[in-house]
């Protein structure tokens, strides 16, 4: 019988086990593909390092975690409302992580960001990404419990739900927990969906 998964807060010192599981999850998305390129261990690099620069310049975020064992499966990022968005002071921070991709890439993640921004709603919100299972457990029901918790949190708040993806099996998985698509817009070629949930507590 395979040990029970435990859903909790991410500790600050596993931050640097979530980088690895979201870049290895999150390695063979279509939008990471046209970002980062057709070399599986450059986008693993990639990615780990706008990954590890995001958690570093977003002091509020409060990440969820899955454990199983001991060992860090799965995690997503969660943005409290208001905070989702950089200002000026933290793309400052961000931009030397975004210059070491090199000079294609880093115009490719600026366009990639600045699209969803735009579909970014005013109101309030509850922002939901990145979220990834690591590669070789996925399909196993771990993101589905991270979700759960994750809405229930929304729920007992009374807090408006948002996310994109860029794949389109994610977009019935998102739906089952109450997500809705209220956009599409491609992003470097790539077919991207933006989501809201309403707090079922409403």
């Amino acid at each position: 019988m395979p040990e029970a998964i435990e859903i909790r807060a991410l500790q600050p010192d596993e931050i640097p086990l979530a980088v690895g599981v979201l870049a290895r999850g999150m390695r063979d998305n279509p939008l990471h593909v046209a970002v980062y390129g057709a070399d599986p261990d450059r986008r693993l690099r990639c990615h780990a390092r706008l990954i590890r620069a995001l958690f570093r310049t977003s002091s509020a975020q409060r990440p969820i975690a899955a454990v199983r064992g001991g060992t860090l499966v799965g995690v997503t990022g969660v943005a409290p409302a208001g905070t989702c968005q950089p200002g000026p002071a933290r793309k400052l921070r961000m931009l030397p992580a975004v210059a070491a991709l090199g000079p294609r890439t880093a115009r490719r993640v600026l366009g990639w960001t600045s699209t969803w921004a735009k579909f970014d709603p005013d109101e309030p919100h509850v922002h939901l990404g990145p979220l990834a299972v690591d590669a070789h457990l996925q399909g196993q029901g771990v993101g589905s419990k991270i979700m759960r918790e994750h809405c229930a949190r929304l729920d007992d708040a009374h807090e408006v739900g948002y996310l994109e993806t860029d794949k389109v099996e994610n977009v019935g998985f998102y739906e089952r927990f109450g997500y809705w698509v209220t956009g599409e817009q491609p992003v470097l070629g790539v077919p991207n969906w933006f989501m809201r949930r309403e707090s079922a507590a409403r």
